[in-house]
């Protein structure tokens, strides 16, 4: 089932998932990942974040987490426990997230691939995500999909 985010009972997964699935994938310096890490209870406090889990009480094996800024939705983070990964987890979570954006407006979706994330790049293309463009800064993918044909 998805779920809205319950950050009492949610965050210390959420943020185990993001250290397992997301910080391996950075190109990012151990110092600028401790930043990151440090910020994650903020980026969750800003926008919004759904989760996977077998029933309402139990604990997640995926999330993700969305912003909208004016018609755009960003996906900010997306990850499924390993275990969890090729059930369709991640592209339920997407869909949610996506349906949401729409009911409020927005007509693109965004997210950003770190350089090494294949099965990221692969997941999204899937999903109906274009490649945009290579960003050298961040060594990641800008991908985006027109969310309007819904």
């Amino acid at each position: 089932m998805i779920r809205n985010r319950r950050p009492k009972q949610d965050d210390t997964a959420i943020m185990e998932l993001i250290q397992t699935q997301l910080v391996p994938l950075s190109h990012m310096s151990k110092q600028d990942i401790d930043q990151v890490i440090k910020e994650i209870p903020f980026r969750l406090s800003r926008g919004f974040s759904l989760v996977s889990s077998s029933t309402y009480e139990s604990d997640l094996f995926g999330f993700i987490h969305f912003m909208m800024h004016g018609n755009l939705l960003y996906i900010d983070m997306m990850a499924v426990s390993p275990k969890q990964q090729r059930k369709n987890h991640g592209r339920e979570l997407l869909l949610k997230a996506e349906q949401f954006g729409i009911s409020r407006g927005c007509k693109k979706s965004k997210v950003m691939v770190d350089e090494g994330n294949h099965k990221g790049v692969l997941f999204y293309k899937k999903s109906g995500y274009e490649l945009i463009r290579y960003m050298d800064i961040g060594r990641c993918y800008e991908m985006g999909k027109n969310l309007e044909i819904y």
